[in-house]
């Protein structure tokens, strides 16, 4: 896909897609669009070398795959593995309060988001709704994408804290809780109730909802050449996307390639759906099954196996050049960026770094190292997680990002491009 292209698609899967839930169905969208077939975990696999699959995991976890049509055991599986979740806000149970008739909601901090980003911009929910039906594990369930301006988290004015030019320490019970009315103090703002009306249900059927804020404002395009991608949740559906469409545009047939998006990698990954789970083990268990490999043929597959965890990496910023390493400054549109801890928070090592130097050199794709300053504390990523879980050899990659978990994110057209042609050639070789 051309370069400006692939990075409005970006924008659009990014706008489109205000929750992880919503991640998953646009996702599905593109695979069932490109003849992918989906699989359910409650039936039997039957599947065929040249086949194209996807199976989703709690509505918010997603895995796809391709079959080639060489020896899964000889040549393993190349695997591009992402996660669905952004930092955020969630609405809590019985989240309704009034104060004074202003009618504010209870919610609760998602992962590390910058707070003061939230402040003073239009916001609405996104998520899932269970409703009641006859069996009690088999409730209705609905995807809302609420596409309206209904929130706001109001800012304290300057002349009411003179000091907060100077820094001011956000309490996100108190502070962060938006605004959706005003009524009477006697009436008070139902969000169920608002729920039934949006799904044309009754009120008194709803059990529960999983729902999370998010900006109603688009991405876009910006700067001088429009080279940068402005938005929210780049970290981390630019991987998710870059991984979704180098698979579904891939015409090698060889290998059997396989792009995983996990949720919940913002609180830590421990959830079903989650890199921290045995999930894609089960899966690739489950793929080598179909295939009638025995279990001395899947342990050799997985030996043959290499995965790219790709995540968001920071790019050095023009405003505090001192907080990124003296010797390993990514920048945005540079290239995809190469991460590595020596505490390893990243997975990459000697061996799995030149395997994507290689990849990289030949491909003519333009790459960069992170690391730390030695006197900063990293953050944590999925490919440790995932590879405690399975045994395969592998590397953390992404894109240099300015303004990570800000509610709007800053990267870079080119890099997006050079990351899908990256994660292209990865599931030729």
């Amino acid at each position: 896909m051309e370069k400006l292209k692939l990075a409005k698609h970006l924008i659009n899967f990014i706008d489109e897609s205000p929750s992880n839930y919503f991640a998953c169905i646009n996702t599905k969208n593109i695979l069932n669009e490109k003849g992918f077939t989906e699989l359910l975990e409650t039936e039997e696999w039957k599947l065929k070398k040249g086949g194209k699959y996807f199976v989703t995991i709690n509505d918010s976890g997603i895995i796809a795959f391709t079959i080639g049509s060489e020896k899964i055991s000889k040549y393993g599986y190349k695997i591009a593995a992402s996660h669905t979740d952004s930092p955020g806000f969630l609405i809590k149970p019985n989240p309704e309060i009034n104060r004074k008739g202003f009618n504010i909601l209870n919610t609760e901090v998602y992962g590390g988001p910058i707070l003061s980003t939230w402040f003073d911009r239009p916001l609405s929910f996104s998520g899932r709704v269970f409703v009641e039906s006859d069996n009690a594990f088999k409730p209705k369930k609905y995807f809302i994408k609420y596409d309206k301006d209904l929130f706001i988290i109001p800012s304290l004015c300057i002349h009411q804290n003179r000091g907060v030019n100077d820094g001011m320490a956000i309490n996100a019970q108190k502070d962060t809780l938006p605004l959706v009315t005003i009524t009477d103090e006697k009436e008070k703002f139902s969000l169920k109730k608002l729920l039934a009306k949006q799904l044309k249900i009754k009120e008194d059927k709803i059990l529960s909802y999983d729902l999370n804020l998010y900006s109603r404002e688009k991405g876009c395009l910006l700067g001088a050449n429009e080279e940068f991608i402005s938005v929210g949740r780049l970290d981390n559906l630019a991987a998710l996307h870059a991984g979704l469409m180098s698979l579904v545009d891939n015409k090698d047939k060889k290998n059997t390639c396989v792009v995983v998006g996990y949720d919940n990698e913002e609180i830590g990954s421990n959830s079903i759906q989650g890199a921290d789970s045995p999930t894609l083990k089960n899966i690739l268990e489950r793929i080598s099954n179909a295939m009638k490999l025995s279990f001395e043929e899947h342990q050799q597959a997985l030996a043959n196996s290499f995965v790219i965890s790709n995540d968001a990496a920071h790019s050095i910023h023009p405003n505090y050049l001192e907080k990124s390493d003296p010797t390993n400054e990514p920048k945005i549109n540079c290239g995809p960026v190469i991460k590595m801890a020596a505490n390893k928070s990243y997975i990459t090592d000697g061996y799995s770094k030149s395997v994507i130097e290689k990849i990289a050199k030949d491909s003519k794709i333009p790459i960069q190292t992170f690391v730390n300053r030695s006197d900063v504390r990293g953050g944590s990523t999925i490919g440790p997680m995932q590879q405690s879980q399975i045994r395969i050899l592998g590397i953390d990659i992404g894109s240099p990002l300015l303004s990570m978990h800000s509610v709007r994110e800053l990267g870079g057209v080119d890099d997006h491009y050079n990351l899908y042609k990256l994660i292209s050639e990865f599931f030729k070789i």
